[in-house]
């Protein structure tokens, strides 16, 4: 049995390895590449658009879902360096301008649905 313990990535405790957050990012990116293969495989075998396009939005919602994930260990590193004291006007900054970044690739999204 696995326990999750937020840890810095790459992170393992003494005897027993732990399921860090990069192993579970990448966990979920074998998936998606996974799913796309199967799509590539649809394409390839004329399946009909509802099914295609089914498993798009399936990798589309994985896709939201590991940005996020990224996005969350991203904040608590450099969370964690503003509690050191580490710049942390510079830090706010980087990360408004990050997450800005990852939102507008979510609207982006949004909006190629509805052009």
């Amino acid at each position: 049995m696995i326990y999750e313990i937020h840890t810095p990535w790459g992170y393992k405790t003494e005897g027993k390895y732990v399921e860090n957050e990069n192993d579970a990012i990448l966990k979920r990116l074998r998936r998606i590449e996974g799913q796309v293969k199967g799509i590539i495989r649809m394409v390839e075998e004329e399946s009909t658009c509802d099914q295609i396009l089914t498993q798009v939005s399936a990798v589309r919602a994985a896709t939201n879902k590991v940005g996020g994930l990224i996005l969350e260990r991203y904040y608590e590193k450099r969370l964690g360096e503003v509690e050191a004291g580490v710049n942390p006007a510079q830090t706010f900054q980087e990360l408004i301008a990050t997450t800005q970044k990852f939102l507008g690739f979510l609207q982006e999204v949004e909006g190629a649905r509805h052009e």
